[in-house]
């Protein structure tokens, strides 16, 4: 299935790519979340004519993007909970629980921007959390975890 993109997709492409995926996944996810369009002659030329506002749009949600990514990286949280001897937490710090402790912080951020690639915080100490914002912009968040 040929699609347009009207927005950056990462691995896939940039806005006003004409891409091929899988039709799944054109149909089931770009098309009805706004990110795609057919690639037909109509929706070509329409496109076309929506160019510039659509690359104003992307720009607009780079800037926020970006401005949210400066107050993330400026502000340092500490989530208290309750550990062993030597560290170790009982239970887990998961992406939801780093995202409700930037809430009360004062920044929002959702629990779907926050990576996490060597999985939940089981440990105690200070560590650098990535948090996703935009498909160019990532901030790094301080997070301290100290026993309860």
């Amino acid at each position: 299935m040929e699609i347009i993109l009207l927005e950056k997709i990462t691995n896939l492409g940039n806005l006003g790519d004409k891409v091929t995926v899988k039709p799944g996944y054109g149909r089931n996810y770009l098309i009805p979340h706004g990110k795609a369009v057919a690639a037909t002659a109509a929706k070509l030329a329409e496109f076309e004519q929506r160019r510039a506002e659509l690359e104003r749009k992307a720009a607009e949600t780079t800037a926020a993007a970006e401005a949210r990514a400066q107050a993330i990286g400026e502000i340092i949280i500490t989530i208290a909970q309750k550990a062993g001897e030597e560290g170790r937490l009982y239970g887990s710090i998961g992406t939801k629980d780093i995202a409700d402790a930037a809430s009360h912080a004062g920044i929002e951020i959702h629990k779907n921007e926050v990576r996490l690639p060597a999985g939940p915080i089981r440990h105690t100490g200070e560590y650098e959390v990535t948090v996703q914002l935009h498909g160019d912009v990532a901030a790094k968040l301080s997070l301290h975890v100290v026993p309860e």
